[in-house]
């Protein structure tokens, strides 16, 4: 019986390296930059490293004018993605920026992408475009044709014609009150939308792959939570009776695939869209692991905004995470700030992770400071509540010299 799991992980290993090898997977970030800013506290002199993923959070940490920030993926089509953008904050003017990276389709977007932004380009993402640039023309939009979009469609099908749940979930989108919106979900939605066809959704690897889900994140979930689809529910009903789902641009891309001028993230705004014209030159994208990125450049990194990659970096790959950390010291500033997510309850696999340290061995979780208090108030302020955890934390006093990094053997 012990096989079983063992070969559905190695297929759903294959199938999820099959989609995100190949594919651009997202289209928009999933993790909230508002309220990582307010515990990053990011400094005009702060050097920060990313994960790309959909390029709109490097963007809003951007108009905090740090020193620089570098957005890494392993996935070129991520970094592609988010060149594109860089290249219509700097070709475009808003109204056609906001119809391509906004509504996600723009009539012209051909003439634009050949007049306007392809010159713009890094060379080594044109031929990317050349070919997929057709993902922004005409419907179900840009954002409906990534994998996590045709996850979010086909999630689409089962609300209009599974459940036939479309018109209270758009009257739940335009409640005027908290009250309002608990009573729709209450009343029509919370008995109709969790279900058995639901659940069948969200156990098959093949699908969970499309949004970006490998076998080792499921299984993160379901060290705390075997029911997958129970776990989201109470997920998001934290949205449903703690935010307003009307001012929550994650949710409503998700079910209607385009963002509004009055709901979106920062770097779609105007005003923000004017102020990243000047800002955009601090921003550099590099397609490499966080510990290749690390291994390779110079310099002191200050913030560390890692998502939730490493529950991808457990189980057989725990030396690939046991690497990544170790970079991650030798790279820090002393006083850096790192900030990662979890879809499980804990990421008690952090502490055991044990790196060089004067000239010895030491557990991560020696040389960690958490700041509970802090993650305390992203998870209390942010607006997806798609992550069972956040964690925050620096080193502790003395693990870096002040005077610069850890010297490397």
């Amino acid at each position: 019986m012990a096989e079983r799991p063992r070969l559905r992980d190695a297929i759903g290993q294959w199938i999820f390296r099959l989609v995100h090898d190949r594919s651009l997977v997202y289209g928009c970030c999933w993790e909230d930059p508002r309220a990582d800013l307010a515990v990053l506290r990011l400094r005009d002199h702060d050097h920060v490293l990313v994960i790309t993923s959909g390029g709109c959070n490097a963007l809003d940490y951007l108009l905090e004018q740090p020193a620089h920030v570098s957005a890494v993926d392993v996935n070129p089509r991520q970094n592609a993605l988010l060149e594109l953008k860089v290249a219509g904050i700097r070709g475009l003017d808003w109204h056609d920026f906001f119809a391509v990276f906004g509504t996600g389709r723009h009539p012209r977007i051909h003439e634009l992408y050949r007049e306007r932004l392809r010159d713009l380009l890094p060379e080594r993402h044109r031929g990317y475009w050349d070919r997929a640039i057709g993902m922004f023309r005409g419907p179900p939009g840009f954002h409906f044709r990534t994998t996590s979009g045709w996850f979010a469609r086909l999630f689409g099908l089962y609300i209009d014609h599974v459940v036939a749940a479309r018109e209270p979930i758009e009257r739940l989108l335009a409640a005027t009150s908290m009250a309002e919106q608990i009573e729709i979900y209450e009343r029509e939605l919370r008995q109709r939308f969790w279900g058995p066809w639901l659940a069948y959704l969200l156990s098959r690897d093949t699908l969970l792959a499309l949004t970006g889900i490998p076998p080792q994140q499921r299984r993160q979930v379901q060290r705390f939570s075997p029911d997958v689809q129970d776990y989201l529910r109470r997920q998001a009903e934290r949205v449903i009776y703690g935010r307003p789902i009307g001012e929550n641009y994650f949710w409503r891309l998700y079910l209607t695939g385009a963002f509004t001028p009055d709901c979106c993230p920062r770097y779609l705004q105007r005003d923000s869209f004017e102020r990243l014209k000047g800002l955009v030159d601090r921003l550099s994208t590099h397609t490499a692991t966080v510990e290749r990125f690390l291994a390779v450049g110079t310099g002191p990194i200050s913030r560390f905004v890692l998502l939730d990659h490493m529950d991808w970096l457990t189980g057989p790959r725990a030396n690939e995470l046991a690497a990544e950390w170790q970079a991650i010291l030798d790279r820090s500033s002393p006083d850096a700030r790192m900030l990662w997510r979890s879809l499980g309850l804990r990421t008690d696999f952090v502490d055991d992770v044990v790196v060089r340290h004067r000239g010895g061995q030491a557990r991560l979780a020696d040389l960690l400071e958490p700041d509970t208090a802090a993650a305390d108030r992203v998870r209390a302020t942010e607006r997806v509540t798609a992550y069972g955890s956040v964690t925050v934390a620096g080193w502790k006093p003395g693990v870096l010299p002040l005077g610069g990094r850890e010297p490397t053997a």
